[in-house]
């Protein structure tokens, strides 16, 4: 395993991974940051939600349409000019909420910074596997390439909350998105401008090649729609959590108990590089699935702030292993003109998925306790798992040959 992701490193350099990791920071901060930031300076939880709600809305809508441009003409402009407006979009987004504006431009600045996320997790994953296929890359470090890629990912989302609960704890949530901008004008364009995005052509714009755009496995909705849910996990187990930390009196835990479950879903998602090659991602699909259920269970039945940590933390070890063989089995399905299209579907799918259960969760556990939300998280992962054991993956629509 070591080997491989010495290997990995030495494919990606260091630069990219780092300017990734920093260009996708901004996408976990922005959401909990906006909601802090505009109940404080509004004074009410309604208008922060919607506004909230307004930016993962416009991020699950757009997502898609921006990796369908950067596959068409490449990712270099596509992400410059993404990342430029979203940080313009924040910055103006946290002058509105300091000037105490109205829901409605509140709301219309959310979905403005929503629309222009530029998308640098899933184009990351692209440019990443592109390096891989060219340098004749077997399918083992393929995986190891999207299993950091992953870690990556999960890294960032517990990272970005805590950097914005440590802003607002010592100056202003404010500052926390001031810095998200800052992020997205320097680490954004370095993504763009950095000499990997000619690692991929733009898709050939004849006859031919948009017939072979339209064609798309039924076997990829499915993974986009296991994707969702898995984003009504994540929603519904912080509703969860956090209504179970209130119950208990130490609602500051909630935060705490989430990012030991990102820890541990990071760590595993490492260690994925070390399956065997010969257990298929179908079967880790299917075995994923099965331990979600498995481990969301025991949730129902947590009643204290130490049952909450020790089944958050093993909760943790199944997140990762289905998000990798997810975006695994999807690079392997859709063709390689559609893969930015394609992961950000995914991506997309988790930010809206995740939005929609913590609304449903939320209002849930405030008349039925935490239970209630948790019981939506249990229902989300047995439908995964119910998909995983139903859906006939197709084989690969394209050679899995180096690029040419």
């Amino acid at each position: 395993m070591l080997r491989t992701y010495r290997d990995t490193l030495s494919l990606l350099g260091p630069a990219l991974p780092a300017v990734s990791f920093l260009g996708r920071l901004p996408t976990a901060m922005c959401q909990l940051g906006s909601l802090l930031l505009v109940a404080e300076t509004s004074g009410s939880l309604a208008t922060a939600g919607l506004t909230g709600g307004a930016l993962a809305a416009g991020q699950t809508v757009a997502g898609p349409v921006i990796g369908r441009l950067a596959d068409r003409h490449g990712q270099r402009g596509i992400v410059l000019a993404a990342s430029l407006a979203n940080a313009v979009a924040v910055t103006a987004l946290v002058l509105a909420a300091l000037a105490e504006a109205a829901t409605g431009p509140l709301m219309a600045l959310g979905a403005l910074a929503g629309a222009t996320v530029p998308q640098v997790g899933p184009l990351a994953r692209t440019r990443s596997v592109a390096l891989a296929r060219r340098s004749g890359a077997d399918d083992r470090l393929v995986g190891a390439v999207l299993s950091f890629e992953g870690t990556l990912d999960e890294v960032s989302f517990v990272l970005g909350p805590a950097l914005v609960g440590l802003a607002a704890a010592l100056a202003h949530p404010a500052a926390a998105l001031l810095l998200a901008a800052l992020l997205l004008a320097g680490c954004g364009t370095a993504f763009a401008l950095h000499p990997t995005a000619r690692a991929l052509a733009p898709a050939v714009s004849t006859r031919t090649g948009a017939a072979e755009r339209t064609r798309l496995p039924g076997s990829a909705y499915a993974l986009r729609g296991t994707m969702a849910l898995q984003g009504a996990m994540f929603g519904a187990s912080q509703a969860g959590i956090t209504a179970l930390t209130e119950e208990l009196g130490a609602p500051a835990q909630a935060g705490l108990v989430y990012a030991a479950m990102g820890v541990m879903s990071a760590a595993v998602g490492l260690s994925m590089a070390a399956v065997p090659a010969r257990i298929g991602l179908a079967t880790r699909w299917r075995a994923a699935t099965a331990g979600l259920v498995v481990l969301f269970a025991p949730l129902l039945l947590a009643d204290s702030l130490a049952a909450l940590y020790a089944v958050v933390v093993v909760l943790g070890a199944a997140y990762a292993p289905h998000l990798i063989t997810v975006f695994g089995l999807t690079e392997r399905t859709v063709p390689a003109a559609r893969l930015a299209e394609s992961m950000a579907f995914l991506t997309s799918g988790i930010v809206g998925g995740q939005a929609l259960a913590l609304a449903l969760s939320g209002r849930l556990a405030e008349g039925h306790g935490a239970p209630a939300a948790f019981a939506v998280a249990v229902g989300a992962a047995v439908a995964c798992a119910v998909l995983s054991w139903t859906v006939r993956v197709t084989a690969p629509v394209r050679e899995l040959g180096p690029v040419a």
